[in-house]
């Protein structure tokens, strides 16, 4: 089993920036795959970016590349996702996932852990 904590969320303005950290335990995440996902409300749960078990390869949606930077420190078992130019549509609570993986390209679905999440609120 994988435990999952995701800290750094919070109330912040349009156009600041924010790191979100996603501390695992139970397992060494060195062979998963770690993504994250956001959920708007009254939306449904949506991809945001991944990272392969290496860090050798991320993956970003299109809205999000160039504001968003994945990343990750397999000696603290920790994953990052530093956000920047926030606007009131990236409002969500972010959910960071891993998966068992050991592919190049890091999936962008069926997650087999998850967080609790943490809320992101941009104000404007």
């Amino acid at each position: 089993q994988v435990q999952l904590v995701e800290s750094g969320g919070g109330l912040v303005q349009v156009g600041d920036s924010l790191r979100l950290s996603c501390a695992a335990s139970g397992r060494t995440i060195s062979r998963y795959a770690m993504g994250w996902f956001r959920q708007a409300p009254g939306k449904e749960r949506e991809f945001v970016a991944a990272i392969n078990w290496s860090g050798g390869s991320t993956y970003n949606t299109d809205s999000e590349k160039g504001r968003f930077t994945i990343s990750r420190d397999n000696a603290k078992s920790t994953a990052y996702l530093q956000m920047n130019s926030l606007k009131p549509e990236d409002t969500a609570v972010y959910y960071c996932a891993a998966k068992w993986s050991g592919t190049y390209r890091p999936p962008t679905g069926q997650y087999d852990y998850w967080g609790q999440g943490t809320q992101v609120t941009v104000s404007s």
